[in-house]
């Protein structure tokens, strides 16, 4: 299979004072998926908080290259819980589908179990390839709510328009059927997705909000592209995910 080749793409570990560089609290966070793999994270806490995001990251990179991405979501009063899967940043092990599933399952028994993070309070955030991690999260544990950006219904759906249609999914091991987990998913939803979307494009973002159950929005971040809607969304998207927030909240 070639999963490592187009799907997963995690880069080195980078040593700095990440605290110094970010001026955030950053809390190193040491935990332990189901089997026994070894994963790295960060916690992010705000003062007075409205939420707290447990955040599902994409396919490329590692925690580090969200380090702007965290300080905003902080400035706007939002505590996060990022992770690195098994093989990205810091944490071991090689990625899988399913490990990726045991990984984000452990995150969020870490944070309602060892920082006390009640479910009423937690937001399930996933973008890109992590909007699939979330949806099972959100599967098998509550949550206020669930925000999904940038996300495809699955890898076929992906495949298939990026190959014309043809079958190029068969060579691959990873399914990441979000479309088919939402299905079982009750609570309520934000899809966002950039209006320009040259990776996952828009149809496909809506094509996830159709297969989810209501309540659900959807916001569309104008003149966006997969890697750029909190910055070309500006204030305007960092208010849309509060008003989210706030509703699931209160």
């Amino acid at each position: 299979m070639l999963d490592r080749q187009y799907v997963y793409f995690p880069t080195p570990w980078q040593e700095q004072d990440w605290r110094a560089v970010s001026s955030l609290p950053l809390e190193e966070v040491w935990f332990r998926a189901s089997d026994e793999t070894e994963l790295f994270g960060w916690f992010v806490p705000a003062p007075s908080a409205a939420a707290t995001l447990l955040w599902c990251h994409g396919n490329a990179g590692n925690i580090g290259d969200r380090l702007e991405n965290l300080m905003l979501l902080n400035r706007h009063g939002l505590s996060a819980f990022i992770f690195d899967y098994r093989g990205y940043g810091r944490s071991r092990g090689e990625p899988t589908e399913g490990g990726l599933y045991r990984d984000a399952l452990a995150a969020y028994d870490w944070l309602t179990g060892q920082k006390g993070v009640a479910a009423e309070s937690l937001i399930l955030f996933g973008r890109s390839l992590g909007a699939a991690v979330a949806g099972e999260l959100a599967r098998k544990r509550r949550a206020a709510g669930l925000v999904l950006e940038g996300a495809f219904p699955s890898v076929e759906a992906v495949a298939r328009r990026a190959f014309y249609g043809l079958p190029a999914h068969w060579l691959l091991e990873a399914r990441f059927d979000l479309a088919g987990r939402l299905k079982e998913v009750r609570m309520p939803l934000l899809v966002i997705h950039a209006e320009r979307d040259t990776v996952i494009p828009l149809e496909l973002g809506r094509a996830v909000y159709e297969a989810a159950h209501s309540p659900k929005e959807f916001y569309a971040v104008p003149g966006a592209d997969h890697n750029d809607t909190y910055l070309v969304g500006g204030e305007a998207y960092f208010q849309r995910l509060l008003r989210f927030v706030r509703q699931m909240i209160s």
